[in-house]
């Protein structure tokens, strides 16, 4: 089992950079999980921004982050982030972070994926 607390979100105006955070506790969390960055926006559907594998070889993010968005990890820390530049209002959202327990270089994109969320941080991209 993975716990994960995110932070870092906030009231930002567009074309600003926030950087999230992602805490993970567990046993193995930092050598055996693959993890993924989702949001869920007013009225629409959860969907994935971006996902890592657990060595951080291999990541993917959705077209439209592509270029704006970074996420990277720091086993040591038990950490992932999401560095987010060249913010519009459209990426505001509750940001979530997930873990999966898996090796290898695979990342993984689909929410169902994914046993281990966190409680999600509020981003909201003022025009």
């Amino acid at each position: 089992q993975v716990q994960l607390v995110e932070s870092g979100g906030g009231l930002v105006q567009a074309g600003d950079s926030l950087r999230l955070s992602c805490a993970a506790s567990g046993v193995g969390y930092s050598r055996y999980a693959a993890m993924g960055w989702f949001r869920v926006a007013p009225g629409k559907e959860r969907e994935v921004v971006a996902a890592i594998s657990w060595s951080g070889g291999s990541i993917y993010y959705v077209d439209s982050v592509k270029g704006r968005f970074t996420i990277s990890r720091d086993n040591a820390k038990n950490m992932v982030y999401l560095q987010m530049n060249s913010l519009k209002p459209e990426d505001t959202a509750v940001y979530y972070c997930a873990a999966k327990i898996a090796m290898g270089e695979t990342y993984y994109y689909t929410a169902i994926e994914y046993p281990n969320w966190g409680q999600g941080t509020q981003v909201t991209v003022s025009s």
